[in-house]
């Protein structure tokens, strides 16, 4: 099989409001959406954007729901749908670890809501069920959830799962808390390994897999599927999202999984933004970099429920 790579945005809702209020004329004159087009023009890089259902009050009390979308560009969506595509990613961006001990109905619920205005707006051809959860765990109820709303494939954790030891300060940004509400029992704690050392403890739900398994599939097509549920269990991406890596060190960073038959990148919208507070104006730079390198090593990019067997 030919080397494949996935590349997706998690968090995005701004770009709904934009063409929502600012009215475009095409689709793709609005500043970021522009930015994907011109990556898939020059090295046919194909995006998968994962979506919050609102804004968040974080922000402001402006709040802006998947519901206002407007239907103005449906035409355009289905047109790109060969390259750009909606999924689930979560109601809004606060708090963190929404889904950790997340019920059955409320998982369902959200998918379903996204899942309908996005196909009223865009189309059916332009929603993709290969899922990243916000930040990542996912109850077993959740993964229940997703399997019965026609998910096959998700996002999953890996390594030692241990249990939380009580200690609050072990655990970032009030993430204790996040453990403790509701907790379920498959819930616990992981070393994530990632570039961003402020998270490196983190929580871990029902998706999550062993170190063996992670070795077994990592830089190919395989996923382990989970016995109770069904659903495909991959770890995405063995590469930190570019928005974590500075514009310099994206190739060296990508360089010892250039040889992969399967190669996963991603970011996260809301860098793309001048006024928010973590803005890098090289957002554009980062995906094309990314782009180019990818075409250059033999990469076609592909969406991830496409290796569902």
């Amino acid at each position: 099989m030919a080397k494949k790579a996935y590349f997706f945005i998690d968090d995005v809702i701004w770009v709904f409001r934009d063409i929502t209020r600012q009215r475009p004329k095409s689709l793709f004159d609005n500043p970021f959406l522009k930015v994907l087009k011109t990556a898939h023009e020059k090295y046919g890089t194909k995006v998968q954007l994962n979506l919050f259902w609102r804004t968040d009050y974080y922000y402001g009390d402006d709040e802006f729901t998947l519901a206002e979308t407007t239907d103005a560009y449906k035409a355009e969506w289905e047109a790109a749908s060969d390259w750009l595509k909606l999924s689930f990613h979560a109601k809004q961006e606060f708090p963190d670890y929404p889904h950790i001990n997340a019920t059955y109905e409320d998982v369902k619920n959200i998918f379903e809501r996204i899942r309908r205005e996005v196909i009223r707006f865009a189309g059916e051809k332009s929603f993709t069920y290969g899922v990243t959860p916000h930040w990542g765990p996912m109850s077993l109820g959740g993964v229940k959830a997703l399997y019965d709303c026609g998910v096959r494939i998700i996002w999953c954790s890996d390594g030692e799962k241990g249990e939380y030891n009580g200690d609050w300060t072990s655990l970032p940004y009030g993430h204790a808390m996040r453990l403790l509400q509701n907790r379920q029992p498959e819930t616990g704690v992981y070393t994530r390994g990632s570039r961003n050392v402020a998270i490196d403890n983190s929580l871990a739900g029902y998706n999550h897999v062993t170190t063996e398994q992670t070795e077994w599939m990592e830089g190919t097509f395989r996923y382990v599927v989970d016995e109770k549920t069904g659903m495909g269990f991959k770890k995405v991406c063995s590469i930190s999202p570019l928005d974590c890596i500075p514009y310099e060190e994206i190739e060296n960073d990508m360089k010892p999984h250039l040889d992969d038959e399967y190669l996963c990148m991603a970011t996260h919208e809301q860098y793309f933004y001048s006024d928010y507070l973590a803005y890098q104006p090289d957002y554009p730079d980062k995906i094309y970099k990314m782009s180019e390198i990818l075409k250059n090593n033999g990469y076609e990019f592909f969406y991830l429920d496409e290796i569902v067997k």
